[in-house]
């Protein structure tokens, strides 16, 4: 069992940005202020920020309209006891997404959430990014820490590069290197078998979904353009067929 010195309080809050794919929102009412909880799909954009498809119809966007002021709880799931899991609670508020990261976002989203296409389109939804300016993360017994939202994010100001490559390179892994990516699941991570996909990649690593189950691998240093994140592959791909 790891020791607490191998707690490393900001790697598992991010880890719960990338792999959560639901969460607890919770928003004013406009009409009374008092709290309103929904139940909403995540996805995160390459920073880390989480990222949300939200009707206009819906109570919790009109709440947001009013008032931007936002909560959202991610949790990791499959225990029997819920509260035995580690969870992070967002706090900062939320805002649609930039006219020139829309491409980007709905890439990302509907490769978190495939079933979304249907409805995507529709005019009266639009992505939507939550800006944390804090974080309440509960990762354990004697693990609750208080973290800055700045310290889970990813800086990608120098990564244009490589996010102007994300689509065509997740799309070309899938297509072609699906073998590399099990790999990464079944060696790497140490998940079971199965035909593991790439949904994103960033600065700091990879997101690999199969089904409802969803994991984050991450790389031995920042990748910030196309090439870099090549060799990255490569040489995981390497290690993990050396482990085999």
């Amino acid at each position: 069992m790891p020791s607490s010195s191998d707690f490393d309080p900001v790697a598992a809050a991010k880890r719960l940005l990338r792999v959560s794919r639901s969460g607890a929102l919770a928003t004013l009412q406009k009409d009374g202020g008092n709290p309103f909880c929904s139940l909403v799909n995540t996805a995160s954009l390459p920073d880390g920020s989480p990222l949300l498809l939200i009707s206009r119809l819906a109570v919790h966007t009109q709440n947001l309209l009013a008032d931007a002021g936002v909560s959202l709880l991610l949790s990791e799931r499959g225990a029997e006891d819920p509260l035995t899991l580690p969870r992070v609670s967002l706090l900062g508020h939320a805002e649609p997404v930039a006219e020139a990261e829309l491409d980007g976002a709905r890439m990302r989203y509907l490769a978190a959430h495939p079933q979304a296409e249907a409805f995507v389109g529709f005019t009266d939804f639009s992505l939507w990014r939550i800006a944390i300016a804090r974080a309440h993360l509960v990762a354990g017994f004697g693990r609750i820490v208080d973290l800055p939202g700045e310290t889970l994010l990813i800086a990608t100001a120098d990564a244009a590069d490589l996010l102007a490559a994300e689509a065509g390179a997740v799309d070309h892994m899938n297509r072609d290197h699906a073998d590399a990516i099990r790999l990464y699941a079944t060696r790497l991570l140490g998940a079971a078998d199965g035909d593991w996909r790439l949904t994103g990649l960033d600065p700091e690593g990879a997101d690999l979904a199969l089904g409802s189950q969803t994991l984050r691998l991450n790389f031995p240093q920042p990748v910030m353009n196309a090439a870099s994140l090549r060799q990255v592959l490569v040489v995981l791909a390497r290690e993990a067929r050396q482990r085999g």
